[in-house]
């Protein structure tokens, strides 16, 4: 059941928005953004490319499923934060195993319902991702937004060393199969290592679809160390926040290149980017949902993408490095580029679509077949 307790969001920009609390009753920081998916609450907030940051639901009634143990995307929730305009007060589906309210409170996850998410959303748009405080402290709604102030920007931060593994281990675990779950696999025909920058479980289990057996490994790992392994392939994980300050991930992918072939996926796409001799940069508001048109510039083809993050890659950085081969429609941003004679691509968006559409998934057979074509060379 939700609460009646007040609580409040304080944006950088001074506005203030009133409300009830939802979740945890607490205090949360972080930059503020809005995802425009309809469905896949649970997965979003399980994303680990969230640390640092306050997600607002741009869709009204969000909790309608409840939770479940099957639909998580990492071990525990990382947002900072959670906005909505309604928390459903019965939640009614059969896999519902806790309210979304409940499940926020177990978790420590401040929440905030009752708020105008479309004016927030316009706010965002125009103004751009701002620092932002949720709190059911009662405090003075002035008091808060000096508190706003002193809150660090997400810009230099290193978040992926905040939920990168500690330590390496294996996952055969394959895709959903009604009623058994998630099956693991017991035959493969390749070895990949995956960078954990921050990974969600359907990259992973999306690898295993592709008989690649996945050793993921923490974000600081040597290059040296990923070659003496000698593995098939590497992925270049999601993750959260700026890619900039992550010199050390960036050494070892250098290091990597044209020894192995790399798939780099959200900030992998960003760090290869930095490894080639690329640039990145913020965007206003970044790119959060699961509706986002894509084309593919080898193809033609228009592909529904799901996508989560707030830098880009500087395109025309890339020319003579690497061939641009997708692009995001709505702002003509980067979202893909390929290096073949290094054996090397990737994409900005996420083709694992865990939520969001299935329109990408291919891209996980043409990793596969790099990999066969770098055996075969």
């Amino acid at each position: 059941m939700t609460s009646s307790k007040g609580a409040h969001l304080a944006l950088e920009d001074g506005t203030v928005f009133e409300g009830l609390s939802a979740g945890y009753e607490g205090d949360a920081e972080g930059e503020i953004v809005f995802n425009t998916a309809m469905t896949g609450y649970q997965e979003i907030l399980t994303d680990p490319s969230y640390k640092g940051q306050i997600v607002t639901m741009t869709y009204p009634l969000i909790g309608n499923c409840g939770v479940n143990a099957e639909d998580v995307e990492s071990g525990k929730p990382w947002v900072e934060g959670f906005v909505l305009k309604e928390m459903a007060a019965a939640p009614s589906n059969w896999r519902s195993q806790e309210s979304l309210t409940d499940y926020l409170k177990r978790h420590r996850i401040p929440a905030i319902q009752g708020i105008d998410t479309r004016k927030l959303t316009k706010l965002i748009r125009q103004g751009g991702a701002q620092r932002a405080l949720i709190s059911a402290s009662g405090e003075h709604a002035r008091s808060l937004c000096e508190r706003v102030k002193k809150i660090p920007s997400i810009v230099g931060l290193d978040l992926v060393k905040e939920v990168t593994t500690s330590a390496p281990y294996r996952w055969r675990e394959g895709n959903y199969d009604w009623p058994k779950g998630y099956p693991e696999k017991r035959r493969f025909k390749y070895l990949v290592v995956a960078y954990d920058f921050g990974i969600k479980r359907n990259i992973l289990r999306s690898l295993v679809n592709e008989k690649m057996e996945t050793l993921v490994v923490p974000a600081q790992t040597p290059a040296e160390e990923i070659l003496k392994l000698r593995p098939d392939g590497v992925l270049l994980s999601n993750g959260p926040g700026d890619p900039a300050p992550l010199v050390y991930a960036v050494e070892n992918i250098k290091a990597l290149v044209g020894k192995i072939p790399l798939f780099g996926i959200c900030l992998g796409h960003q760090l290869l980017a930095l490894a080639l001799g690329g640039k990145t940069y913020k965007l206003k508001f970044g790119h959060h949902g699961a509706n986002h048109p894509v084309k593919n510039l080898e193809t033609g083809a228009i592909e529904i993408t799901s996508q989560n993050h707030g830098f880009a890659v500087d395109i025309e950085s890339l020319k003579g490095l690497a061939k641009l081969t997708h692009i995001n429609l709505n702002d003509m941003t980067s979202e893909g580029f390929s290096l073949r004679e290094k054996f090397l691509f990737t994409v900005q968006y996420h083709p694992e679509s865990s939520p969001g559409p299935r329109d990408s998934r291919y891209l996980f057979e043409d990793f596969r077949r790099l990999i066969e074509n770098f055996k075969g060379k």
